[in-house]
């Protein structure tokens, strides 16, 4: 324990401490409904008040010891305030985790809901799989629905299930628009490893999954993406390969195209200028710059919030022109999610995405128009589809920090000066990059520094950049807490348990993470 720490339980009267918990319980009412904190995966609390720069050296561990779950989870947290339980209202953390992940042979998934205030398990539903394949676990996170009544989790037989949020009674519902929700016709070849995303839009709310292939890459997979309204319980499907066919494909429903797939952390990411999902595929033939064509490899593609495009193609999309080489090396576009990046407001690109691949690029592109081009799918004539164009990015540079895998998301944060910074992580490192303007006014980003530490997926909040990683003394692994515009360390915890794919959350004034051993900590003030 360093100096500046104090022991989570220490010489304060008991009523005192009873009335600052109720206190607490009462001030603070965010959420974090799913990963990154939004639709766009932003990985930005905007709520944050209580942790900033003044105070977080002074964090300390708040669980007594930390909480030994009954799954290993290998994605981030969800948390909801305020929920109704059997025992009286509660704030929830909502977990999914594997009986195993460390061989990728698990043969259940569990959520569990999990008191904030002292990591005790409130209730858990588990899920076998059916007829699942060997090498799987589950990497996804859950998501909760605006209103907080439930939350959703993908499980290893091949459905997204429903569940109350108070109590874990999970809804079924039997028909094709019911509960459990298929987004999978072969749990042998197909999962969900993205987290699941809710998007509000038009009045209306969607739930949104995205599927990919297991590690090896083998099977009849093609990847594609489920979005079902949650009022209506209505769903469409945009298939990567063969994209004319707009339901789920069984096996040899596409002969031709297979192994294409989203595998950022994000899933599907939602732009609100737009009004449109984004989705990155990795693997996979690409053909749709051919008439006729509708295989999407290694692009970004646009979709409406309820899944569609129109006459079997997306409503816009990006593809590298050295695709062929991307899918050739393995080096998957889609291994991160999109990312949002507000403009200056001098910029000629009105609305900006980032797509970072696993070849190590960072790309810029006008989420507007996604090849550049100014040419739509529809030729607004007779409706036919027009073929894609390569090509077109706004910006092409490479990671500062190097290294390759990229299987990070980005953060994106706007400073008190209303810039905009991007944080991007991997195994080699993180760096963090401003976003400006060129002469001819159009967006760029700038490397304002980059460390030599593996780290994951980051998040920001009131001014503070937190990942898991290297610890601040060069030894073990550790959560650390650093100035977002330097990257110079202001907190770094207790050394903890090693990190695969998990990364924090920060909200209500602390900071949770789940680690390799199936262990749950939470860090906040004393």
């Amino acid at each position: 324990m360093r100096a500046n720490q104090r022991p989570a339980t220490g010489p304060y009267p008991a009523a005192l401490a009873v009335a600052c918990a109720a206190c607490l319980s009462v001030a603070q009412a965010a959420d974090w409904r799913q990963f990154g904190a939004d639709a766009a995966h932003s990985g930005w609390n905007r709520s944050e008040t209580t942790l900033g720069a003044g105070n977080v050296a002074q964090l300390i561990s708040r669980y007594a010891n930390p909480v030994v779950l009954p799954a290993k989870v290998d994605g981030a947290p969800v948390y909801a305030s305020g929920v109704a339980t059997a025992g009286g209202a509660r704030n929830l953390l909502f977990l999914l985790g594997s009986d195993s992940f460390s061989d990728f042979s698990s043969t259940t998934s569990t959520l569990m809901a999990v008191d904030a205030a002292n990591g005790a398990v409130v209730w858990s539903k588990s899920v076998s799989g059916s007829g699942h394949n060997s090498r799987q676990h589950a990497s996804s996170s859950p998501a909760i629905d605006a209103a907080k009544q439930f939350v959703y989790a993908f499980g290893i037989d091949g459905y997204v299930h429903k569940y109350r949020i108070g109590d874990g009674t999970e809804v079924q519902a039997p028909g094709p628009a019911g509960w459990p929700a298929q987004v999978t016709l072969k749990p042998d070849v197909e999962k969900v490893a993205s987290s699941l995303t809710i998007v509000e839009s038009g009045g209306a709310e969607y739930l949104v999954a995205v599927t990919d292939g297991y590690i090896g890459d083998g099977g009849d997979y093609q990847g594609h993406l489920v979005s079902i309204d949650l009022g209506s319980g209505a769903r469409k499907v945009f298939n990567f390969m063969c994209s004319a066919t707009t339901t789920l494909l069984a096996n040899g429903g596409c002969p031709d195209g297979r192994m294409s797939g989203a595998w950022g952390r994000g899933g599907a990411t939602f732009d609100a200028g737009t009004g449109r999902l984004f989705v990155a595929t990795g693997n996979g033939q690409f053909d749709a710059n051919s008439p006729g064509g509708r295989h999407w490899g290694d692009s970004v593609l646009a979709l409406a919030p309820d899944g569609s495009g129109g006459g079997g193609v997306p409503l816009g999309s990006y593809t590298p022109t050295n695709h062929q080489a991307l899918a050739d090396a393995d080096a998957d576009l889609g291994s991160t999610s999109p990312a949002m990046l507000p403009v200056p407001s001098a910029s000629i690109v009105r609305h900006l995405g980032l797509q970072v691949g696993k070849d190590a690029q960072l790309r810029l592109i006008d989420l507007a128009d996604l090849s550049g081009s100014g040419v739509l799918f529809r030729d607004g004539f007779d409706g036919t589809p027009v073929p894609a164009r390569v090509g077109g990015e706004v910006q092409l540079l490479g990671v500062p920090q190097g290294g390759s895998g990229m299987r990070e998301q980005p953060a994106v944060w706007v400073d008190p000066a209303g810039s905009t910074w991007v944080f991007v992580a991997n195994w080699a490192g993180l760096s963090g990059l401003q976003l400006g303007l060129d002469a001819n006014h159009r967006p760029q980003l700038a490397s304002r520094w980059s460390l030599g530490h593996a780290a994951t997926s980051p998040a920001v909040a009131n001014g503070v950049l937190y990942h898991a990683g290297v610890c601040a003394s060069g030894n073990g692994e550790c959560l650390v807490a650093r100035n977002p515009a330097t990257g110079d360390v202001l907190w770094s915890s207790p050394q903890i348990g090693g990190a695969h794919w998990q990364s924090p959350i920060v909200v209500d004034g602390a900071v949770y993470f789940a680690d390799n051993d199936a262990r749950l900590w939470k860090f906040a003030l004393p």
